[in-house]
């Protein structure tokens, strides 16, 4: 079971959202990762205005980043009984964009050294014209490191997550009000 006071991100986390925040402004990746994960409190007020559901409390969420127009990305406690390196990791947009970006923390590691963030994979179908990945070798090392059993291309570990979880899009959309 995961804690809802647990806030504070796993080492691995820590270490990779470290090496992003170096990395902002300078690779086209529009994701800024926060230090520390949001509060209960702070989770619960965004999910029920994303949803217009006052009804809701954000506990099946971990917000730890966001892109530059507000859209989060989170871990989704879906998985009970498991551990939040176990659990999908979710973009959920400004303008209703939703997705699974990766299966689990070590594929999102992956994503992440290919040179996509969370919003690039959720938006994979409609990139910037004018933007390219670029792989971190600093974000592939920690990935090496910590999920060397996850290790796949971008595309490949997006590709994974969507099938794994198909009707993310409904389940949340079912949320709102």
């Amino acid at each position: 079971m995961i804690s809802n006071e647990d806030r504070q991100f796993p080492a691995v986390l820590a270490a990779a959202m470290a090496v992003r925040l170096d990395c902002i402004g300078e690779d086209g990746v529009d994701f800024e990762p926060y230090e520390s994960f949001l509060t209960a409190e702070e989770t619960t007020d965004w999910l029920r205005a994303w949803t217009g559901n006052s009804d809701l409390t954000g506990d099946d969420f971990r917000v730890f980043g966001q892109d530059g127009t507000g859209g989060y990305a989170a871990f989704w406690l879906i998985r009970p009984g498991r551990d939040l390196a176990e659990q999908p990791v979710v973009f959920m947009g400004s303008e209703g964009e939703t997705g699974v970006v990766a299966r689990d923390l070590g594929a999102f590691l992956w994503l992440l050294a290919d040179g996509f963030g969370p919003w690039e994979a959720a938006a994979l179908y409609e990139p910037e014209s004018d933007w390219a990945p670029q792989v971190n070798e600093d974000l592939a090392a920690i990935a090496e490191q910590h999920a060397p059993d996850r290790r796949a291309s971008a595309p490949v570990i997006i590709a994974e997550a969507t099938q794994e979880f198909p009707d993310f899009d409904d389940i949340i959309m079912g949320l709102c009000r």
